[in-house]
């Protein structure tokens, strides 16, 4: 992610975020924790003082990321 090409339209906050995915906010902020309920790898996130930001291309890869490791999952426990 290069700084210069960030448009403010795709930095989020957790409760556009939330909506954007359509799941509950907690669910954000449970991703984006170091040790939350995720596989491994938090969601990412941008920290400005105490708020918390999300930029939209990161969420995308980390969705196709956790999706192709849960695909992995799944395909382990039935052999």
């Amino acid at each position: 992610m290069s700084a210069d090409s960030m448009r403010p339209e795709d930095i989020l906050t957790p409760h556009q975020l939330a909506e954007r995915l359509q799941v509950g906010v907690d669910w954000v902020y449970e991703k984006s924790r170091s040790r939350g309920a995720h596989n491994g790898s938090p969601l990412p996130l941008l920290r400005c003082g105490r708020y918390l930001r999300f930029y939209w291309p990161d969420v995308c890869q980390w969705l196709r990321n956790e999706t192709k490791d849960d695909a992995h999952e799944h395909t382990q426990k039935r052999k």
